[in-house]
């Protein structure tokens, strides 16, 4: 299979691509959500040894989502800078410590959002979190011991991935 021709069909918050899509005698019509490439981490605070997670409302979910910090890669950024960024937006706290856990496409059958999941170790908490107001954002943080952490129901794809990466490697 091969792309041969695509457009864009919408260029908003988000992007919409129609790609045509060679397959041996055969064009399919795809259309591709293009939301960019994102970050997210499992937060650990070394000093009060508890995980920080997020609350906050997501329009796909059409609800409050308890999930890990996360956000998107702007221009040149790289993933780790990104999530840099994010901890210290969302939790208020500067990263001391960063391992990748992994890199991975959520939903890639019409979906090219890539995401590289972290676990970022955190000591100072040198801002206020919540989210920037520019961006709307109202996040609450959550303070979770390993037991918590396990325990709780999640509906977030890369936070059930941390927190399996984060069981297995207790």
């Amino acid at each position: 299979m091969e792309i041969i021709s695509r457009k864009t069909a919408y260029d908003g918050h988000f992007k919409v691509s129609l790609l045509t899509i060679q397959d041996g005698d055969e064009q399919l019509k795809r259309e591709r959500f293009e939301p960019g490439t994102a970050v997210a981490a499992l937060v650990w605070d070394t000093q009060q040894e508890r995980y920080l997670l997020t609350r906050q409302y997501r329009v796909g979910a059409e609800a409050e989502v308890l999930e890990i910090a996360a956000g998107m890669v702007d221009g040149d950024e790289t993933p780790e800078t990104a999530i840099r960024r994010e901890v210290q937006e969302e939790l208020g706290y500067d990263v001391d410590r960063l391992e990748q856990i992994a890199r991975i496409y959520p939903s890639p059958g019409a979906n090219a959002e890539v995401i590289t999941i972290f676990f970022a170790e955190v000591s100072n908490k040198s801002g206020e979190g919540g989210g920037l107001v520019e961006e709307s954002e109202k996040i609450e943080s959550v303070v979770l011991t390993h037991e918590q952490l396990v325990a709780q129901q999640y509906e977030d794809a890369k936070t059930l991935i941390a927190v399996q990466w984060a069981q297995l490697r207790k």
